[in-house]
């Protein structure tokens, strides 16, 4: 099973948006769409979708943040992508939550970069090569 979509709630959302346009950029991810909650059933967010190859994943929503109950992880394709994340990510105004590495308590292959957006939310890129 492959999932389809995650909601973040954002304090700030044009703050957001700028965020995930330049720290995702490098994963090939970019803000491709929105939605309007009045096209939706009574009480629906206005939404700001991410995405890559046409495909909307990831939709933000302003509101009140709750970083303790999220930690979304995104697919690089090299050690290279995860690294560029991590820079951009940190440009854009991230915290580091740890650096480019392997991960070798989950597994010796297993590279990734953390950090935390602006509202504290935990962000991971992550090269699997035993997963290609």
């Amino acid at each position: 099973m492959t999932l389809d979509h995650v909601f973040l709630t954002v304090s700030d959302l044009d703050r957001s948006i700028r965020f995930y346009e330049q720290a995702l950029a490098p994963l090939g991810i970019g803000h491709l769409g929105d939605f309007d909650g009045a096209d939706g059933p009574p009480g629906h967010p206005d939404l700001k979708g991410f995405g890559r190859d046409g495909r909307l994943f990831l939709w933000l929503r302003e509101g009140e943040a709750d970083a303790r109950a999220t930690h979304v992880g995104f697919v690089a394709t090299s050690q290279a992508e995860v690294n560029a994340f991590y820079e951009a990510a940190i440009e854009a105004g991230a915290k580091d939550n740890g650096p480019p590495s392997a991960r070798e308590y989950y597994d010796p292959r297993y590279y990734a970069a953390n950090v935390l957006d602006p509202d504290g939310y935990s962000l991971e890129a992550v090269y699997k090569c035993f997963q290609h």
